[in-house]
């Protein structure tokens, strides 16, 4: 998926896809089945027959959402799809209707959804209505999601009003079309009620994707092979499987005592040629779906999302970028807002939660203190310590002071071996302790930041060797901390759910008792 791009101009924007040619471009040839009845329009006289009656023959279907299944490479989905040339792909109590009975079959036969998206909004002729069914279609999402189940959205050119206001913009996961117009007031109505033009360019998918409203812009013909890799994802193992992988260190068999020589890990942890998340996903990761923002309008560059598999185990990961964090700009309040969406993922698709915590710091700015940090602080924390599924965090590299701490609460804790964990900088605390920071070392000594000493205190479950140096062997190692992510995550959901509750805030409240 392309995070963001320049939109094309209107002129260029791709050609628009009927509903059933898109189904065609995505399913498995020959494999749909409609779903559909002949629906029952309200009775608003013989105009609005008659206009929907030529909406009909213009676009050869019998309202503006049709709704069935598919195979998509052998996998059993709900498809829910959007005719614009049926009355500009307008919502009315039909649509809605046959939008929610799709939804509620998909749930009670827990089949993942597809709904692909490209309406004006919800139909004027029907009035207030056909705009108020928007709520019974908002629910009908959330009881799917709150079944632990895939609701996955495409917004096409044009996904605008109370369609996306409903269920265009509940996907667990968002990708749009290239050049789409996406937004909520369409331009035409703007300019009839402000009498002038919406700025260029603000609703486009490429923007929206910039601003971590959507994931990601993305082709119709390669939405067949994302929606493959992100259902092949969320396949849970077996009882077996897990059992088997619990087993299996792979190459994560040593499990060395820690770094005792907290000065070298802190320098060894700022070596540029450090593997930080990103090589960690390439080397040791598969099935990667990535993850854009808050899905709220904030995006943070030092912070990423993904879907990922380790080992074979399917897993929401949230994970910090030191060298984006560094190049760009430090860790801000969105970073956090941003985790947050992955944590709220993780539980609504009832996957094990990665933490990755890999950052020089968190933003020191007003814009930090305005844009609340030390509240977000303090939300990940809680949210963490009550998350219901399997929580693993791992201490990368650098972990310092709260933005690290945000990220740290978990059902088990891994540490790269020279990995570290401080209230500040080394050289912060000396400028508080001694007035200046040429005392960082001895200081980061006597706070015990070193892995050896985590693992003293119980802050650290396990720690995977270095060889001698993350540095010098970027695949071994990132391949190496995979393994052991993938067998700490299998053990994990092999326990019951609320002995890991109990275990966890267990775990925090004895420390340093």
């Amino acid at each position: 998926m392309t995070p963001h791009a320049t939109p094309p101009p209107a002129a260029q924007r791709p050609r628009r896809l009927s509903a059933t040619a898109l189904i065609e471009l995505t399913a498995d040839p020959g494999s749909y089945i409609s779903w559909d009845a002949a629906p029952r329009q309200p009775d608003l006289g013989a105009e609005y027959r008659a206009e929907l009656a030529a909406a009909a023959e213009k676009s050869g279907v019998d309202e503006s959402i049709i709704t069935g299944e598919a195979l998509l490479d052998g996998r059993r989905v709900a498809l829910i799809a959007s005719e614009f040339t049926f009355l500009a792909g307008s919502v009315g109590v039909a649509a809605a209707e046959r939008l929610v009975l799709a939804m509620e079959r998909a749930t009670a036969e827990r089949l993942p959804v597809l709904a692909a998206v490209a309406s004006g909004g919800t139909r004027m002729q029907e009035g207030t209505v056909a705009f108020v069914a928007m709520v019974k279609i908002a629910a009908s999402v959330a009881a799917h999601e709150a079944a632990g189940l895939p609701y996955l959205t495409y917004l096409r050119h044009p996904s605008t009003g109370g369609a996306l206001a409903s269920f265009g913009s509940l996907g667990q996961v968002t990708v749009a079309e290239p050049g789409a117009l996406v937004g909520f007031l369409g331009p035409r109505v703007y300019e009839a009620l402000y009498d002038a033009q919406f700025p260029a360019g603000v609703q486009s998918a490429e923007n929206l994707a910039h601003h971590g409203i959507i994931d990601g812009v993305l082709p119709p013909g390669e939405l067949r092979e994302v929606i493959s890799r992100t259902l092949r994802l969320l396949e849970r193992p077996t009882h077996a499987e897990l059992v088997a992988r619990a087993a299996d260190p792979g190459t994560a068999a040593a499990d060395p005592a820690g770094s005792v020589d907290t000065w070298d890990s802190v320098v060894r942890t700022r070596d540029r040629a450090r593997p930080g998340l990103r090589d960690l996903l390439r080397h040791a990761a598969t099935d990667v779906v990535p993850l854009s923002g808050t899905g709220q309008g904030e995006r943070d560059p030092g912070l990423a999302l993904c879907l990922a598999r380790f080992g074979g185990v399917p897993s929401v990961v949230v994970g910090q970028d030191r060298r984006t964090q560094r190049s760009h700009a430090p860790l801000g309040p969105g970073a956090l807002r941003a985790a947050r969406r992955a944590m709220h993922l993780a539980e609504e698709l009832r996957l094990p939660l990665v933490s990755v915590i890999d950052t020089p710091g968190a933003a020191l700015s007003r814009a930090a203190e305005e844009g609340g940090l030390a509240s977000e602080i303090a939300h990940s924390l809680a949210d963490l310590v009550t998350h219901a599924s399997p929580t693993l965090s791992v201490l990368l590299g650098e972990g310092t002071g709260g933005g690290a701490l945000a990220l740290l609460p978990a059902d088990r804790t891994l540490a790269a071996e020279h990995a570290w964990l401080s209230p500040l900088p080394p050289e912060g605390a000396s400028a508080i302790v001694y007035r200046d920071t040429a005392h960082a070392p001895q200081l980061a000594e006597q706070q015990g930041v070193a892995s050896a000493r985590l693992r003293a205190h119980g802050i650290v479950d396990r720690i995977v060797a270095e060889l001698p140096d993350a540095a010098s062997e970027a695949e071994a190692f990132s391949v190496r901390m995979g393994d052991a992510i993938a067998q700490e995550l299998a053990a994990l959901s092999l326990q019951p759910a609320e002995r890991r509750r109990v275990m966890r805030l267990e775990r925090y409240r004895t420390l340093g008792a």
